[in-house]
């Protein structure tokens, strides 16, 4: 039933499978003192990941030939078990604090004895992906990842990219990650640290280890914590966000936001093609996806709303933490019981609409416009606005989106909330080097920077307003891709000196300019100013340093 349903010849599936598990230790793990005694599997293709899957009885099989995972406890990040060894390299570049926390490097010595006291003694298969982070040849990060356990394997093979036989003959790893999620570290107040769980950072020594946790996202975002150390110092800029272009592989856009604003719906264009969904660099020779895959949420998943992401549940596609039929295997989408963060990893070839699926590198030219995305449910915001140079840096440091009311327990109005240069986490320098080079980059190549609000303008949600129709926000979007939008004439916000435009075609002009479209003007201008302190407020924790970028914030 396996190999029907996978669409595999038995007779093909036998020689791989012969000549696989009888393949011993191909790779020399020296460098990092693992000499493993069990067999060593090397980038397995992708029929055999999920052949190793079932086999161990980590995954089973699910629909359109997917298979799906467990993660244990850990459903998510665990971003207070993530630390930086301080060493001479990176004690004076790092963004030090709740993000980029601080261990000595005698600890990180002690557990990474503890991981290769266990790779060392144990017989069972060791997986070990080989390939790069980033698809720009000139800038890309060559990637170790070596693991026990067959569909985290599965899981990098979707998510990084994916080298060929002529790139992995002399392979060199200019950085390894160490995954030894069966094992935990007891000592761990010994150690002062937060739990028996740990991903550590060792930039000095390119390695990561990892215990406790069998969560695929620290090994993704752990890569990405390491490109956004390394490609700035070379004035490349890394950036969370999703970027596309037009059928012609031109006119790009970036799109970055915070959960919950849109960027993934917005980016998914049919009259476009998805560089990538969610990391990507800006280099001198253009944009470059990080990734060679998705890693896209599921929970409440429909066909009809988001088909992109359903038919990329198939074949070679890794489900996470779903609710299933233990009887017919059939998932539900909609049960979070598990999790709100249920997700599925797939190579981004899955999707159609993608440069990659037309056999395109990820890869572009420099981006002509840049959207920071937000949802405003203080309903002040205009729907779209132009930023000027150092509006664009204070809005990409600020990194602002709200939470809507009702979403958590005792959030009963609007909570801002802030990720620096929209995606906080994963910053490990401060995010004014990041703001200058996004500065630098958009002064030398010429990109428009707008803000559009895909939130409420006319009131909070719980004053009955509405939501700023998808059909209204494409519309936006639209007219800043054909650039219409620089032909309208604009007028300074007197509150978050924002430029408005007055008119555009299709959108009501009343909800362009957001006093408008408010009932009780003296509240609007409540919540403004509300919102403006908020701002404020959070700006001042960045220090003197970025004090002059207050020009860029609101009046």
């Amino acid at each position: 039933m396996l190999n029907k349903d996978l669409g595999i010849k038995n007779k093909d599936l036998g020689i791989k499978m012969d000549s696989m598990l009888k393949k011993k230790k191909t790779i020399n793990l020296d460098y990092i003192g693992l000499d493993i005694k069990g067999n060593i599997l090397r980038n397995l293709s992708p029929e055999r990941l999920v052949e190793e899957g079932l086999v161990n009885k980590e995954t089973k099989m699910s629909m359109n030939g997917a298979v799906m995972v467990d993660t244990g406890i850990y459903t998510g990040r665990s971003p207070k078990d993530k630390y930086f060894v301080e060493e001479e390299l990176t004690k004076d570049n790092l963004w030090w604090g709740a993000v980029n926390q601080k261990i000595d490097s005698s600890v990180f010595d002690d557990l990474f004895d503890l991981v290769k006291d266990f790779y060392n003694s144990e017989n069972s298969k060791t997986y070990v992906f080989d390939g790069f982070g980033g698809a720009d040849k000139d800038h890309r990060l060559p990637i170790r990842i070596i693991a026990k356990r067959a569909w985290q394997a599965h899981f990098a093979n979707n998510m990084f990219i994916r080298p060929t036989d002529d790139e992995l003959k002399d392979f060199n790893p200019e950085f390894t990650i160490i995954n030894a999620s069966d094992i935990s570290n007891t000592n761990y107040l010994k150690h002062k640290m937060n739990s028996e769980t740990f991903i550590i950072f060792n930039l000095k020594e390119k390695i990561a280890i990892i215990g406790g946790t069998e969560y695929g996202g620290e090994m993704k975002k752990g890569i990405f914590s390491v490109l956004h150390y390394v490609l700035p110092l070379k004035n490349i800029l890394s950036m969370h966000c999703s970027a596309n272009v037009d059928l012609d592989n031109k006119n790009a856009c970036l799109f970055f936001g915070l959960s919950g604003t849109g960027k993934t719906t917005l980016s998914t264009d049919p009259k476009r093609l998805l560089i990538g969904d969610d990391e990507h660099g800006w280099s001198d020779n253009g944009l470059f996806n990080f990734e060679g895959g998705c890693y896209a949420k599921v929970i409440r998943l429909s066909k009809k709303d988001e088909p992109d992401i359903y038919n990329a549940i198939k074949h070679g596609a890794l489900l996470e933490n779903v609710v299933y039929n233990d009887k017919t295997n059939e998932v539900d989408f909609n049960d979070g019981s598990k999790t709100e963060n249920t997700r599925v990893s797939y190579p981004i070839d899955h999707i159609e609409s993608s440069l990659s699926f037309r056999g395109f590198n990820s890869t572009s030219d420099h981006p002509k416009n840049i959207i920071f995305l937000t949802c405003d449910a203080f309903g002040v915001l205009p729907p779209v606005a132009k930023l000027d140079i150092n509006q664009a840096m204070y809005h990409f440091i600020s990194g602002y989106t709200a939470k809507v009311a009702g979403t958590e327990r005792g959030i009963t109005e609007p909570v801002a909330t802030f990720s620096p240069c929209f995606g906080g986490p994963f910053l490990t320098l401060h995010p004014l080097r990041y703001a200058e080079l996004l500065k630098d980059k958009i002064i030398k190549y010429g990109s428009k920077v707008f803000l559009v609000n895909t939130g409420w303008v006319g009131g909070s949600p719980s004053s009955g307003a509405k939501r700023i129709s998808i059909g209204n926000t494409r519309m936006i979007i639209d007219s800043i891709l054909n650039q219409k939008i620089n032909q309208a004439t604009f007028r300074k916000d007197d509150i978050f000196g924002l430029m408005i435009p007055d008119n555009l075609e299709g959108i009501d002009s009343d909800i362009l300019s957001p006093i408008n479209a408010w009932m009780d003007k003296e509240k609007f201008q409540i919540e403004s100013e509300k919102l403006s302190k908020l701002f404020k407020d959070n700006f001042i924790k960045y220090g003197d340093e970025v004090d002059y970028l207050k020009v860029g914030g609101p009046v």
